[in-house]
């Protein structure tokens, strides 16, 4: 009987007020959203200058992908093997800052094929590899 006299006691629910978490955040995403515009990065940029049909120097080196992965370079017709000798020579011949090597290929052809001729190019000795998009 005793025990039915008392009356019982809840205990308190354990729950986390996130009200004032949330002002915090709150404060912290307007403070941030006021400063980050005022930061400014001064990066040295080089923008290009939009040229007619790409590089048009005797001297620069053009290899042409055609639709179906047939190679030119310069205009002569050439095979995937006959690539890499024809580059290691001509780089042999050329200083460093005449290095570089253009590739036109179509939009619509497979990005492997043209993955593979920038890594040839490369190992071949071209240090520049500029890339063309061709008709």
């Amino acid at each position: 009987m005793e025990n039915e006299s008392k009356p019982r006691v809840q205990s308190p629910s354990p729950s986390i007020n996130v009200t004032p978490l949330i002002d915090v955040l709150l404060v912290l995403l307007i403070i941030f959203m006021v400063i980050a515009p005022r930061h400014e990065e001064k990066l040295p940029v080089m923008s290009p200058t939009p040229a007619e049909n790409g590089p048009s120097s005797a001297e620069t080196l053009m290899l042409t992908v055609s639709d179906d992965l047939r190679l030119e370079l310069n205009t002569k017709a050439i095979t995937a093997e006959e690539l890499r000798p024809l580059l290691i020579a001509l780089m042999q011949q050329r200083a460093p800052d005449q290095k570089t090597l253009f590739i036109k290929a179509p939009r619509l052809i497979p990005y492997d094929p043209v993955v593979a001729l920038i890594d040839c190019a490369k190992g071949a000795g071209v240090i520049t590899v500029g890339l063309l998009q061709g008709g």
